[in-house]
């Protein structure tokens, strides 16, 4: 058997594929369709204090490659997702991650404080959704801002800490080395790219909040890049994705230097995307020989030198 375990920072996880934010909800409705404990871990959908209606409709268009979403971070509230949710993804058998998202500084402290108090296994900080015009968007463009909330943050809670950076930067390795310096436990490349879909018949764009999120496999290539960079700049384990439909998809971001994944847009076209895409890595590290998943981490060798 094809060695899976691994660990980010202070984090043991079954395996490197992960459910991403936005994409599984709650783990409720795919729980119909796979074993979830066979995951490493669901990220939780996006999370504020108090909740969130969202973005108007229509949300989601469909792209070449890929689609673009406008939910909004549409969402039931921290006080609700404690009573109603975290019982039931504390029993799935994977790693339970929640993903925050704040208008100020006081907002994420405040999450970040009383998750604390929980049975989760860590917090990822949303500093990055292009579909909200104020709060994490705001934060995670600045290299200062992404440090000073960091900091922050860590006072309040000694759960892991994971800071998901936003591609809608001019440098994401000032970003990443911001990450660091605040004291992020892991950073994860990359969200999804700010695009805009248009119909030519009504003249209007397809999205209710005009722009959204592109995801799928046409930002695989973005994500790649990313993540091979920022690896060579920072001491701390990274989580790649974007664009993952499959096997091959996530052992390349292992090679750019990923410790691990998380898989979007793929789930919401195969339900079961997440537990075929571990299994086909397996498969993949037969045929190559590779006895641990970690073996194929960090190992791209760039042309050139």
């Amino acid at each position: 058997m094809v060695k899976t375990a691994l660990q980010i920072g202070s984090l043991s996880l079954k395996n490197p594929v992960l459910a991403a934010s936005g994409t599984f909800g709650f783990g409720r409705e795919m729980a119909r369709f796979q074993d979830l404990s066979r995951l490493g871990g669901i990220c939780s959908k996006g999370l504020t204090l108090h909740p969130r209606a969202g973005n108007p409709p229509p949300r989601v268009a469909e792209t070449s490659c890929g689609m673009l979403n406008s939910v909004g971070l549409q969402n039931p509230g921290l006080d609700a997702f404690l009573r109603d949710e975290l019982p039931f993804m504390r029993q799935l058998g994977c790693a339970v991650i929640v993903n925050v998202a704040g208008h100020s500084t006081d907002e994420y402290c405040e999450m970040c404080r009383r998750l604390d108090q929980t049975a989760i296994d860590a917090i990822e900080l949303n500093l990055s959704c292009p579909n909200v015009r104020e709060g994490c968007m705001l934060i995670g463009s600045e290299a200062r801002q992404i440090e000073s909330l960091i900091r922050q943050v860590k006072l309040e809670t000694k759960k892991p800490v994971w800071a998901k950076l936003t591609p809608n930067v001019t440098s994401i390795a000032d970003m990443a080395l911001a990450a660091q310096r605040g004291g992020a436990d892991a950073i994860v490349l990359i969200n999804t790219l700010l695009g805009m879909a248009i119909d030519h018949r009504t003249r209007r764009p397809v999205l209710g909040n005009n722009t959204g999120g592109l995801s799928g496999p046409a930002i695989k290539p973005v994500a790649l890049r990313m993540v091979a960079e920022v690896s060579r700049l920072v001491d701390l384990p990274l989580i790649g994705v974007g664009g993952i439909m499959n096997g091959q998809d996530a052992l390349e971001f292992l090679v750019a230097g990923a410790s691990a994944v998380e898989v979007g847009t793929a789930s919401l076209i195969r339900p079961a995307a997440c537990q075929d895409i571990l299994a086909e890595m397996q498969a993949l590290a037969r045929v190559d020989g590779v006895d641990d998943l970690a073996e194929y981490r960090g190992t791209l060798q760039l042309w050139g030198g």
